[in-house]
């Protein structure tokens, strides 16, 4: 038996092809099951099938499908980058600029197959809910609410979600009409006044 002791989910030299680009194509390869198949018939081994690598390898670099499903969203979010440009330098305009990008983020084809599976998903599992509710509520919409330095941030965070992830679920799963053939800069505009309510006002 080898003394050699491996990390949690790191695959044996050969398991996997893990050279460079290998947790992209993970990523990738996941969004692309998600989309597909929703949450729930997703399986780790077959996000490592589609991406061409053994299954440690996906629990190497990212855990559980859970964490997977949550690195999925992410890609498609980039909080990192929007947050900053959402919160701006005043917080005049802050309602539309997050109106804006979100709307944005479900109107970019690359983005939004993976977003339909998510909201499908956590509509009926609550593995896929708590995901969902914790990135975009803990990830985006509170540190947008954190850095306006107003009262009860979570609450306003969680009304400015329900208020986008209402229309997602209407115009991009539902398809309810007018709202789903409305030109997305029509939505921002009658969107964002609420939004800067929620976020800004005393």
């Amino acid at each position: 038996m080898s003394g050699v002791r491996r990390g949690r989910g790191r695959p044996a030299r050969g398991e996997g092809v893990e050279g460079p680009g290998a947790r992209e194509r993970i990523l990738e390869a996941a969004r692309a099951e998600f989309a597909e198949r929703g949450y729930d018939k997703t399986s780790v081994r077959g996000i490592a099938k589609a991406a061409g690598v053994d299954p440690a390898l996906v629990h190497h670099y990212f855990g559980t499908k859970d964490e997977v499903f949550a690195a999925a969203i992410e890609v498609s979010f980039e909080p990192a980058l929007i947050i900053p440009a959402i919160i701006g330098e005043s917080t005049e305009g802050i309602g539309e600029r997050l109106a804006r990008y979100f709307i944005g983020v479900w109107e970019n084809p690359a983005t939004r197959a993976p977003l339909l599976a998510i909201i499908r998903s956590a509509l009926t599992h609550e593995a896929a809910a708590k995901v969902l509710r914790g990135f975009v509520l803990r990830r985006v919409l509170e540190r947008v609410a954190d850095d306006l330095d107003v009262p009860n941030p979570k609450f306003r965070a969680e009304l400015a979600a329900s208020h986008m992830i209402g229309i997602a679920v209407l115009r991009y799963v539902v398809q309810v009409e007018p709202l789903a053939s409305a030109h997305p800069d029509e939505i921002v505009a009658v969107v964002a006044p609420t939004l800067q309510r929620y976020l800004t006002e005393a």
